[in-house]
């Protein structure tokens, strides 16, 4: 007896771990067959047609992509070193078919059963037993078939993914003149995948293939919620009242009709403080839900991002539980206080965000793609996230050359009150205007839009990244306006109006609206811009003597540290990194400038910028590779911490900066903070430092005066002291104390402008924690020894 219960054990382990049940979901992750070959002229499309193909098979994993199978199976080196991303050129023109059994399960009569992907990439034909399920033509979203009719009553299954070229597939769409030409490659135009995955100045080329999230079976009863969408419609912040609506719809056969109950939660911290259980007379129905003594959810900085763990079930008169849906909510309001058009001088532009009525300053990052293979993003996410908390941002934005994050990112981000910003997955050109297009956008948003809208997280939908700007970079001769986009001033639009009412909409980023367009579409403007221009000295006037409100793309080049450039290159590759007679860089070099093509033109590309700008701030280019890392870094890290001063100590004419950006998603030199390797640069310390949510700093003399700054970014009032002297001499220069009103800027004082060069040291207090900063005065060029020296005596950062 007691054998037998042991070979059960076996048994039940083996089957979990094949199935990974949870609930009434049957994972289909793990272990695949993945066959590949050159994609025909006329590409394999059918499990019929591809037993006449000689393929090659190896071992898949799933979620995956086809290059980490490779790399496993021997067959290629990893693309993520060097010049190895190059030798994947050829399998763009590939075609791939993952292939699974697994048995039926249990289906009861008042069930049925679908097959969930949650991203295949990108061009597909799903086949269960040689019928076919389904076809997908979009990475970016989640597939769902009902595949009851497909399925064996008993035995094993045949699963079977038939993947087709992306490339390939690209010229099967006749392009307009205006998707040519510009930054964006014209492969990714009209395909719907990430549109990095085609080479950007940050990531490489790398066009992938694979089932890169989960794959999942779910059982289902005929009787289930499709959607529960709750929407915060008002709110009474003084009295601690809202009010909530409940969108309900369900899938419901009419014999359930009057013979089921809906059942609604809510629950705060284990508490339940709302309860609601009726008839189910309808498949869609609306709750008006009135709460008393609310807490409601805030941003980082402002209060605590409260959260309500909101529950629903369709419960049969028997008592059974056939569907259930839980969400964690957040009860607040937000809006984006926009004036699209700057009139100076006197009447400015106005970009702001607001939530339960109170205006803010966002301090925010960039978050581009987490890796440029997407089936790891998941395992990257929660420490990539972790920086962003530890940087005290209090807004993340989603730019539109990836792919959309999963559900587990907005989560994190609703509980750590990090509010979202959230691109439509198009960058840096001109899309598509025919009918087929806008379709599959439309039908990707309101996939997109359903997954997110009950995240108290996401504040803004934005129509892309940089392509109304895209047309003055291309077209700017023929004065083509912006404003007659079908896909952002129609389509997205009207599945927001539709889907999510509570939340606005910004067509394009940056906005060239009608008005900006008819006063000529000069930058000066515009209320939001991304400013990155020339690239030159920090403090130009490009930076300093911009209009804009707010600048959502801002950044500076930082070489990453030495150990992960050891990591990155090829051991002969990292050092000489240029060759001083020809004044060229090393291949590998420039791969990682980003250059797309192996065989593009040799240039430095974006390293000239990095190495032009340490000449700008020191006056030459240190000739030791650890010395140019340190002075790169330098020059990142003062950048940055300029620019947010500068934006911070502007408040409340300026409202905002979200700079560029957290991580890379690629081992690259680029202007990211942190490493492909999690590796921090000197610019992370820097920022981290000028992120407090009371902060005092010093802005740049005008008129030979220095203004010293607090800002407060809360809503409490805060006092504090100060006390500011000079690094090397340890001479005092100012001692003093403020008092702070809540969400304010103050002037604590004008401080005379100090000769030389030198480094000034701010130590202060904020109700009684004591925090520090520095400053960095004279004009440059600065020896690189001498700061050196200057900011080892600060004793703030660790270097």
């Amino acid at each position: 007896m007691k054998k037998r219960v042991e070979i059960y054990l076996v048994l039940l382990i083996i089957c979990l771990s094949h199935f990974e049940a949870i609930a009434d979901n049957i994972s289909l992750n793990g272990s695949w067959e993945l066959t590949y070959f050159p994609q025909p002229r006329e590409a394999v499309r059918t499990p019929d047609d591809l037993q006449k193909i000689k393929g090659s098979t190896i071992r898949a994993m799933v979620p995956g992509n086809v290059e980490l199978d490779m790399l496993a199976a021997g067959i290629i080196e990893d693309p993520m070193i060097g010049n190895n991303v190059y030798s994947l050129r050829k399998y763009e023109g590939y075609q791939w078919c993952y292939s699974k059994k697994f048995p039926t399960p249990e289906i009861k009569e008042d069930e049925y059963v679908k097959i969930f992907f949650g991203g295949i990439d990108c061009f597909a034909d799903i086949w269960l037993n040689d019928q076919l399920v389904g076809s997908v033509d979009n990475m970016l979203i989640e597939h769902e078939f009902d595949i009851t009719k497909y399925v064996k009553k008993g035995g094993e299954n045949d699963l079977q993914v038939i993947i087709r070229s992306s490339v390939l597939e690209a010229q099967k769409y006749f392009l307009g003149t205006f998707s040519i030409g510009n930054f964006a490659n014209e492969e990714s135009v009209y395909v719907r995948r990430a549109p990095h995955t085609y080479g950007w100045d940050i990531m490489p080329r790398l066009v992938s293939a694979g089932l890169w999230r989960n794959v999942e079976l779910r059982i289902i009863n005929h009787t289930n919620i499709i959607d529960a969408h709750w929407m915060t419609a008002n709110i009474d912040l003084e009295n601690k009242k809202a009010l909530v609506y409940l969108d309900l719809q369900t899938e419901i056969p009419f014999d359930q009709l009057d013979n089921c109950r809906g059942i609604v939660t809510l629950n705060r911290k284990g508490r339940e403080v709302y309860k609601a259980d009726f008839d189910i007379v309808k498949h869609a129905c609306r709750l008006n839900i009135n709460l008393d003594e609310v807490d409601f959810w805030w941003p980082k900085g402002y209060g605590d991002p409260a959260l309500y763990d909101a529950e629903v079930k369709l419960v049969s008169k028997t008592g059974k539980i056939l569907s259930t849906h839980s969400s964690r909510i957040g009860i607040r309001t937000t809006s984006l206080d926009l004036k699209d058009i700057n009139h100076f001088p006197d009447d400015p532009g106005r970009f702001c965000f607001i939530v339960n009525g109170e205006p803010l300053f966002i301090k925010g990052t960039n978050w581009v793609p987490l890796d440029a293979l997407h089936s790891r993003d998941a395992s990257l996410l929660e420490d990539a996230l972790n920086l962003v908390v530890e940087m005290n941002c209090n807004m993340i934005r989603c730019w539109g050359g990836s792919v959309y994050e999963d559900s587990r990112f907005f989560e994190l981000c609703d509980e750590n009150g990090i509010l979202v910003w959230q691109d439509f997955a198009m960058g840096c050109t001109f899309y598509p205007q025919r009918q087929d297009f806008a379709d599959a956008i439309e039908k990707e948003a309101i996939s997109v839009v359903r997954k997110f809208r009950n995240h108290p997280s996401l504040i803004l939908w934005s129509g892309n990244n940089e392509n109304d700007v895209a047309l003055r970079w291309g077209m700017i001769h023929y004065n083509i306006n912006p404003n007659e986009d079908v896909i952002t001033r129609t389509i997205l639009p009207r599945v927001i109006y539709e889907m999510d009412p509570t939340r606005d909409f910004l067509p394009s980023s940056p906005y060239y609206s009608q008005a900006v367009y008819d006063e000529g579409s000069h930058d000066d403007l515009l209320p939001e811009n991304h400013l990155w221009g020339p690239r030159g000295y920090y403090k130009d006037p490009f930076y300093t003597e911009s209009k804009a409100q707010f600048v959502s793309e801002i950044g500076y080049h930082g070489c990453p540290n030495r150990e992960s450039l050891e990591k990155m290159f090829t051991k002969e590759c990292v050092n000489p990194w240029l060759d001083g007679k020809v004044g060229l860089w090393n291949d590998e070099w420039m791969t990682k400038a980003v250059r797309i093509y192996h065989q593009s033109p040799k240039q430095g590309g974006r390293n000239d910028l990095m190495t032009n700008q340490v000449k700008l701030l020191f006056g030459s280019v240190p000739e030791k590779l650890d010395d140019f890392i340190m002075a790169s870094q330098v020059v990142q890290a003062e950048a940055m911490k300029f620019f947010v001063e500068m934006w911070r100590g502007d408040k409340p004419n300026r409202s905002g900066i979200i700079w560029w950006n957290i991580r890379d998603g690629w081992p690259v030199l680029s202007d990211a903070i942190v490493d492909y390797y999690n590796s921090k640069k000197l610019a992370f310390h820097f920022l981290k430092t000028v992120h407090e949510d009371v902060c005092v700093f010093i802005n740049d003399a005008k008129e030979d005066a220095h203004t010293l700054v607090v800002t407060n970014d809360t809503r409490k009032p805060s006092k504090g002291d100060v006390v500011i002297s000079d690094v090397m001499t340890g001479k005092e220069i100012y001692k003093g104390t403020f008092d702070s009103k809540a969400n304010s800027r103050l002037q604590i004082a004008e401080l005379p402008k100090t000769k030389g060069q030198g480094i000034l040291l701010i130590r202060y207090t904020v109700d009684g924690k004591e925090l520090l900063n520095h400053y960095l005065y004279g004009d440059p060029p600065f020896n690189l020894n001498d700061y050196k020296t200057w900011l080892e005596k600060t004793d703030i950062y660790d270097i």
